[in-house]
């Protein structure tokens, strides 16, 4: 196929990007950093060191201590805060957004936690996809090219079926969720099918991570959240939604 052998046969450039591109990428990085240093102007003065980002479960309860405090006060700028942290880490594959996930649930409850992080993750996602789409071809090529052949591969099979196949990647640990965000552009993905089977195939994870927040006091490791009935219920999910594909090559 076309898609493999040019992806089998590109060269690995030392430095994959270019000065444009990398100028792209560090405007995109100076507009949020200014979203931030909005936010924090806006706040009261007082000692913010605990503003980190969480890397462990122990760091994820000093940081939602702190921000209960704010919460009800100042709402709008920890909304603001929190939709501009995890929309960056989204869109440069910043590992967290889980942490930032149990976050939503600790400070917002369930309902309102599952809308922020379904929204924050969606647009983090389609900022990722816009971003590759512009200068991810040589950065995808040089760090996953066999497993862009094989994502190329199987989104050329699918087509007809394409939305179907997607959210069962969104709703499975088949392929990265990271890598997915940078690969859809390059391998032709449709941003509306991309933007639906993010927005509908994120909520299941959403909503046992935003629920599991809400007692983040009794979580021991981030291994707790997924337990085999989480793991087996997101499978069965993902398993139904690429049925009606399966079921179109078995009449083929």
């Amino acid at each position: 196929m076309d898609g493999r052998e040019e992806v089998k046969g590109s060269k690995r450039p030392s430095f994959p990007l270019s000065f444009w591109e990398v100028s792209v990428a560090s405007t995109v990085v100076i507009a949020f950093v200014l979203g931030l240093f909005g936010v924090y102007f806006t706040m009261p003065a007082s000692d913010y060191s605990f503003l980190k980002l969480p890397r462990s479960l122990q760091d994820l309860q000093i940081l939602r201590d702190h921000l209960e405090i704010y919460t009800s006060d100042y709402t709008i700028q920890v909304l603001v805060g929190y939709c501009v942290v995890y929309i960056f880490m989204q869109t440069f594959m910043i590992p967290g957004t889980v942490f930032m996930s149990l976050l939503a649930g600790a400070l917002f409850g369930v309902f309102k936690g599952v809308a922020l992080v379904v929204f924050t993750a969606t647009a983090g996602a389609s900022s990722c996809y816009f971003l590759s789409k512009v200068i991810g071809r040589p950065l995808v090529f040089s760090l996953w090219p066999d497993k862009l052949s094989f994502f190329q591969d199987q989104v050329s099979q699918r087509r007809e079926r394409l939305l179907n196949y997607m959210l069962f990647l969104r709703l499975t640990p088949t392929l990265p969720n990271t890598f997915i965000n940078v690969a859809s552009p390059i391998v032709d993905v449709p941003y509306h099918i991309f933007f639906l089977a993010t927005f509908i195939g994120l909520i299941p994870a959403a909503y046992i991570t935003v629920r599991a927040g809400i007692a983040l006091g009794e979580l021991q490791s981030v291994g707790d959240l997924y337990d085999f009935n989480s793991i087996a219920t997101l499978f069965l999910i993902g398993v139904v939604s690429v049925t009606p594909t399966l079921m179109s090559k078995t009449k083929s």
